[in-house]
């Protein structure tokens, strides 16, 4: 029997976060209530802070989601990290980034909700302004990392140069959809490894 309500409870919390990802995309952050999500999830606002406390948890809960489609796993320095990001960069042909780049790309669209999300809520919630901005700094630390590995261009610009690679690949994840800037994918991709291999590949180095 406690089982069973323990399946219930997981279930009721899958349909929560599943809903309120969907009304995110549909209406924005800031525009959907709590009452919003537990209204189109069948529930009740009570039920909905029974698991989760605040808005902000929900959205907390939606990033670790969102780590687990990405692959990033706890990391014991830097809260998340991608192993394969960390090896790619390490590596640094153009093969190994344009393979990893293309292959983070087939998932844009299913990531895209959840990082809209994200950036959406960090506007309006202090809260989680923290948040996303500790989430991005976790990916530009793999790529530190991967540089470090390789003792690739100067130490003092790994970071920076993590922060730019990062910034990029966020930014056209968000917001590049079919049709958009008279581009495919593969051409967004093509461009995107491009630039990745001048930042962090073999080639720029000294």
């Amino acid at each position: 029997m406690a089982g069973l309500r323990e399946a219930q409870k997981k279930m009721t919390r899958r349909l929560i976060l599943s809903t309120a990802l969907q009304l995110f995309e549909e209406k924005g952050y800031a525009a959907t209530t709590v009452d919003d999500i537990a209204t189109a999830a069948g529930t009740t606002r009570v039920t909905f802070y029974a698991h989760f406390p605040s808005r902000s948890d929900l959205v907390r809960a939606l990033i670790e989601e969102l780590n687990e489609t990405l692959g990033r796993s706890d990391s014991p320095t830097h809260g998340s990290t991608a192993p394969a990001l960390v090896e790619v960069v390490a590596d640094g042909s153009p093969a190994a980034l344009t393979g990893w780049l293309e292959a983070t790309a087939r998932d844009w669209d299913t990531v895209r909700p959840y990082t809209r999300a994200a950036s959406e809520a960090a506007v309006v919630d202090p809260e989680l302004r923290g948040v996303v901005d500790a989430w991005l700094d976790e990916a530009t630390a793999d790529v530190r990392e991967g540089l470090d590995r390789a003792d690739r261009f100067d130490p003092g610009s790994r970071r920076l140069r993590g922060v730019l690679a990062i910034s990029q690949l966020d930014h056209l994840a968000r917001n590049w959809e079919p049709g958009r800037w008279d581009s495919d994918r593969d051409q967004v991709v093509a461009l995107l490894a491009e630039s990745w291999h001048a930042l962090l590949g073999d080639a720029g180095a000294p």
